[in-house]
């Protein structure tokens, strides 16, 4: 994610460029979402979740799941995940959840052709389209052998770009419809992570709301804990717990005995639903 993807002179750009604190609730609801009504009912997690760059061990995650918080994210694919992922199986998730950890699917899909960062995988223009669809089946592919049931969401990591530069954001946008209508065609909420002043700003703002991401998740690092104080956006757009707020980076924590560096976000969204 940010803290895990960036070079650090990109941090800086971000940070500079990013913009704002209602404490979430712990708990655990069934919703459905009204975006998609033929997906199965989802699971939605409310409190503070942490994303880290390599799934901790399990040892750890029984450690740190001491209330402060109750879910996780992980990366589980695409050409440009950043870190190897050796604790990351159906085993794991499916003791990490049994450990009452509620887990948030992340896939690293390929980025726009403007966007400055190394990548191993872009789209251009001409292949937006079949790049997020091929993105989408392989995302829906690596959490179904992880055990994440359809229904679960994934979201779709975008880093920052330049959103003014109509013909790059317009084949982000074509990339972004076409992974989340393949994805929901596979039984899958699309989920979106990117930056309040650029990637998720871009979905946010965007007047065609077709095939657009159902949830949103925006990283805004003011050290704020809340996903409705500081929306910059339309406030009725994705307010059916439909958000999430990365809003701390590199905050290094010790828990049980295990060090961890982690990002901290405020949760009001789905999680995977295991099984």
């Amino acid at each position: 994610m940010s803290s895990h993807r960036l070079s650090k002179r990109a941090r800086c750009i971000a940070w500079a460029t990013t913009g704002a604190a209602v404490v979430a609730g712990a708990g655990i609801a069934a919703q459905t979402s009204a975006a998609a009504p033929s997906l199965p009912a989802q699971k939605t997690y409310t409190g503070r979740a942490f994303d880290t760059c390599t799934a901790p061990s399990l040892a750890a995650m029984k450690a740190w799941k001491t209330g402060f918080y109750g879910a996780a994210a992980v990366y589980i694919g695409g050409k440009n995940r950043g870190c190897a992922q050796p604790n990351l199986t159906a085993p794991w998730v499916k003791s990490v959840n049994t450990a009452g950890w509620r887990l948030i699917p992340l896939y690293v899909g390929a980025q726009p052709p403007c966007q400055t960062s190394r990548n191993p995988e872009r789209f251009t223009a001409d292949t937006a389209a079949s790049v997020g669809a091929s993105n989408a089946r392989d995302a829906a592919a690596k959490a179904s052998a992880l055990g994440m049931k359809a229904g679960s969401p994934i979201y779709l990591n975008m880093e920052s770009y330049d959103i003014t530069n109509k013909p790059c954001n317009d084949a982000t946008l074509t990339y972004v419809r076409s992974f989340t209508k393949t994805l929901r065609a596979k039984a899958y909420r699309a989920g979106y992570y990117g930056f309040a002043s650029s990637s998720a700003k871009a979905i946010a703002t965007a007047t065609d709301r077709t095939d657009l991401p159902g949830i949103l998740w925006y990283a805004l690092w003011n050290k704020r804990n809340t996903t409705t104080a500081d929306w910059p956006w339309d406030p009725d757009l994705y307010a059916n717990h439909s958000r999430a707020h990365q809003y701390m980076v590199n905050s290094k924590e010790t828990r049980g005995g295990h060090t961890i560096t982690v990002d901290r976000n405020a949760w009001d969204a789905p999680v995977a639903i295991i099984g």
